[in-house]
């Protein structure tokens, strides 16, 4: 199934892709993906944001569900809880943070659960009337809940099915003009689902034993949302990401992972050659956009730029991530996530570090922009993870 989809996909691009191959893109042509909830595609742990943004194929760890949850059938612990902060845009406005809870437990070798709650406030804003007279003040959030299964198939392969709800608040049910449907906001909210699938081989070698891994996360796969009681509806994050990796044991101390993954939303471009729009924009009304379902958005999103498979090829955001481990204890990180100059923009270099005893880790990462006026520049990352099973043992060696 998986083989048919990625030939479908291809042969998609390509045939649908070719009539517009000829013109050429416009010095001032942007046409980002716009979706609903993006705080859901926002790097929330220090480890991975240390790395590029990358983590489908990395080593596991408490944060993994975010990433592969596939992944915590291959981790270590038997249970951990962690927590991530981010003060996000502090270039623009100083109250805009994300919060990031995760967990887990291993019941054997071959299961895990694990569950997330991420938590985005957008800080306050002052909602003005017409006469530009303030009215009121409202606090913008969004959060996301979420808990997944994982197991391994085999000696080298597990899988993950996950379920999330997702709620966005924008103006705390406060309208301004009321009685105007059309100007109207309210709550948001869907559920969707993640597949996953973690492939992870040992390899020993006379200096020691290494590590190659693959990792498949389809994420978000759900409804659409609605701020306005259904007159049109937004497309949520849904993502397909890839990665592999490879870890080399230098000795029984130093280890070198290298990873490399891309990922591009599924969801349909508003300039879209399927748009009845007659300018070079190709320009879809709200109308047209709206009425397009989630699984129909999912396909069409392989074949809708308007310029073609070198638009679409420019849809994926791509990370490549080095860590350096000492006795598994000292981490040092850094990595490089680009993505197209009209797609978003965003290009940066991230660094990190890391320091793990028995029964606690503690990650920090801190981001470089490389495009000019890129907002995400200086954004720092905090991560705190508790090892459950390590802090029972030790109340248990005291008493």
């Amino acid at each position: 199934m998986k083989k048919h989809f990625f030939c479908i996909a291809a042969v998609a691009i390509m045939t649908g892709s070719m009539p517009v191959m000829a013109d050429q893109m416009p010095e001032d042509y942007i046409n980002p993906i716009i979706t609903a909830m993006p705080s859901l595609t926002i790097a929330p742990d220090a480890h991975a944001a240390g790395m590029g943004d990358i983590g489908a194929a990395t080593t596991p760890d408490m944060n993994s569900q975010h990433w592969n949850a596939a992944k915590y059938a291959f981790i270590e612990e038997r249970g951990g809880i962690t927590a991530s902060y981010t003060p996000w845009l502090r270039k623009l406005v100083g109250d805009i943070d994300l919060a990031y809870l995760a967990g887990f437990y291993r019941f054997d070798d071959l299961q895990a659960i694990s569950a997330t709650f991420t938590y985005f406030s957008m800080g306050k804003v002052q909602l003005m009337g017409a006469d530009q007279q303030w009215l009121s003040e409202a606090h913008p959030n969004e959060w996301a809940l979420d808990v997944a299964y994982s197991r391994k198939l085999h000696e080298y392969v597990s899988m993950a099915a996950t379920l999330r709800f997702m709620y966005s608040d924008l103006n705390n049910g406060i309208n301004i003009n009321a009685g105007n449907n059309s100007s109207e906001m309210y709550p948001a909210w869907t559920m969707a689902a993640d597949i996953s699938l973690y492939y992870r081989q040992p390899i020993e070698l006379p200096m020691g034993t290494s590590h190659f891994a693959l990792g498949f996360n389809l994420s978000n796969l759900g409804g659409k949302m609605s701020y306005d009681k259904g007159l049109h509806s937004n497309f949520i994050p849904a993502n397909l990401r890839l990665g592999v990796s490879y870890e080399v044991a230098f000795d029984n101390y130093n280890r070198l992972m290298a990873s490399v993954e891309c990922n591009r939303y599924l969801v349909p471009s508003q300039k879209s050659k399927y748009a009845t729009g007659k300018d070079y924009m190709w320009d879809a009304t709200s109308e047209e956009f709206s009425s397009v379902t989630s699984p129909n958005g999912w396909w069409q999103s392989f074949a809708d730029a308007p310029y073609g498979a070198k638009e679409e090829f420019d849809e994926m955001l791509w990370g490549v991530g080095l860590e350096y481990s000492y006795n598994r204890q000292f981490f040092g990180r850094v990595g490089y996530s680009h993505e197209a100059k009209y797609k978003g923009n965003r290009r940066y270099v991230t660094v990190g570090a890391g320091f793990k005893l028995s029964i606690v880790r503690l990650d920090v990462s801190y981001c470089i922009a490389t495009a000019p006026t890129n907002p995400l520049d200086q954004t720092m990352r905090f991560t705190l993870g508790f090892d459950l099973y390590g802090i029972k043992d030790l109340v248990n060696n005291k008493k």
